[in-house]
């Protein structure tokens, strides 16, 4: 099997999309520690279950970005701009009811908007 890469613009930018996504989810799969300490939490108070559900979410974002870097269809794109998009949403909207504005937070919910803006923009035609 041979990794596709994009020869044109539009379709690089949703490429890097599903390349953020996936680095994202090796972080949080592979250093649950890590992605915890930038993320804001206190890494000694987390059980054993919290190791496993960050790993979880980051398996489940690293398994989404490979799946769009591999299959380069623009349903894989479409599917992962949507996740990130929600995801955005979420936050959001923490920001608004659970007084989560925060200078972190702010980083992270545009990192999570050009996540979802860089795969949508493309399915869409805007790049």
């Amino acid at each position: 099997m041979e990794l596709y890469f994009p020869t044109e613009l539009p379709e690089r930018l949703a490429y890097l999309g599903a390349c953020l996504l996936a680095l994202h989810g090796l972080l949080q799969f592979a250093l649950p520690s890590t992605a915890l300490k930038l993320f804001g939490f206190t890494v000694g108070e987390v059980t054993p279950e919290g190791y496993a559900a960050i790993r979880s979410n980051g398996g489940l974002q690293l398994g989404l970005g490979l799946t769009a870097l591999f299959l380069a269809q623009d349903w894989t794109y479409l599917a992962l701009g949507v996740s990130a998009g929600v995801a955005a949403l979420g936050r959001l909207i923490s920001l608004i009811f659970d007084r989560g504005v925060t200078a972190r937070n702010i980083v992270q919910l545009l990192a999570q908007i050009v996540i979802a803006a860089l795969p949508l923009g493309y399915v869409f035609g805007y790049f």
